[in-house]
């Protein structure tokens, strides 16, 4: 067993590299009030402003460290998609985004509820929404990541879902609250160490 150090100000968390191989049998949609409003080519304001909402708390931030140019020309790809969940009047309470760039496979990018929602079961709706979109024409294999930064509650659901763990890493990088990307009270599990 070894302790690594990390630089001053940097964070580390264990990432899960997890497939589905098949599509899991279908079962009944879990009922939600929420729906699935697709964003093409969503305004990176508007964009940044969600992700931040559903993210900060588990500090993602590589959205919001990106510049305008290339956040445009990541959200405009034609191998993205970018859904938002919303509630019955039209609030923003998540966010869903697929890639197909590579041949044959999709990653769930990002998926995610404000926190608030948590523990309410409505993160199975939203990964059951995922999986029917992921799984069309042409897929063979649907992948995602998640770390120990992210929810607790994310690795065990995917698990549920079907999918496998098939690899694991470390990831460092600086704490974006101590970069002023994120503000300094989120995150209060993570302490903030400069």
């Amino acid at each position: 067993m070894a302790l690594l150090a990390l630089a001053p100000g940097d964070l580390a968390m264990v990432v899960t590299r997890m497939e589905m191989a098949a599509r899991a049998r279908l079962a009944p949609m879990p009922l939600s009030p929420f729906s699935l409003v697709p964003w093409r080519q969503p305004e990176p304001a508007k964009y940044r402003a969600l992700f931040a909402r559903v993210g900060a708390r588990w500090l993602w931030y590589s959205r919001l460290a990106m510049d305008e140019p290339a956040l445009a020309a990541a959200l405009g790809n034609p191998g993205t998609e970018v859904y938002a969940v919303a509630d019955r009047h039209g609030v923003e309470v998540g966010l869903l985004e697929l890639s197909f760039r590579e041949l044959g496979a999709c990653e769930l990018s990002y998926v995610a509820l404000v926190p608030e929602l948590a523990g309410q079961g409505h993160g199975r709706w939203l990964l059951a929404q995922a999986l029917l979109l992921a799984w069309r024409p042409g897929v063979s294999v649907v992948r995602l990541s998640t770390g120990t930064l992210d929810h607790p509650a994310a690795l065990p659901a995917y698990r549920r879902a079907g999918f496998v763990a098939v690899g694991r890493y470390v990831e460092t990088f600086p704490d974006p609250r101590l970069q002023g990307i994120l503000p300094a009270d989120c995150a209060p599990q993570v302490p903030l160490v400069s």
